[in-house]
């Protein structure tokens, strides 16, 4: 008897120990990912600091295409920031990112974020420039 309860005794306190200590996963729904950049990285506009930042597709009744940027611990939104969906023809079983080419001395602008496994991922937008290094609603940026 003694052996019976001990056995039920070990066994609740495993499964709870299954539910207290399961790993933590991103949500795949919004694609949380952590970025670290060694060097200012700019995303639609905006420059981000060296650092760690936590990138999530937001769930909006207007679409999945604005991208939530936080600090390392989520306690800061740094910025929501437009996106458009764009295509790859293999997924990857990691995060891919690719960066758009700029002048010498300016940082390097992020253009495409890829979930692992994912053929759609992000295309980030930015403002357009037009003649002279103006947006194309005429005011300098």
């Amino acid at each position: 008897m003694l052996r019976l309860k001990a056995m039920a005794l070990l066994f609740g306190a495993g499964l709870l120990g299954s539910f207290l200590a399961a790993p933590a996963k991103a949500d795949p729904a919004n694609k949380e990912t952590i970025f670290t950049f060694s060097q200012p990285v700019e995303v639609s506009g905006r420059v981000l600091p060296a650092g760690k930042y936590v990138f999530e597709v937001m769930d909006s009744a207007s679409g999945r295409n604005i991208v939530e940027i936080f600090n390392a611990d989520q306690t800061r939104l740094y910025a929501l920031v437009p996106a458009i969906p764009d295509y790859r023809l293999e997924p990857s079983g990691k995060t891919v990112v690719t960066f758009e080419e700029r002048k010498a001395g300016s940082p390097e602008a992020l253009k495409t974020w890829f979930y692992p496994g994912d053929q759609y991922g992000i295309e980030f937008l930015y403002p357009a420039k037009g003649p002279g290094g103006r947006n194309a609603g005429g005011a300098h940026s």
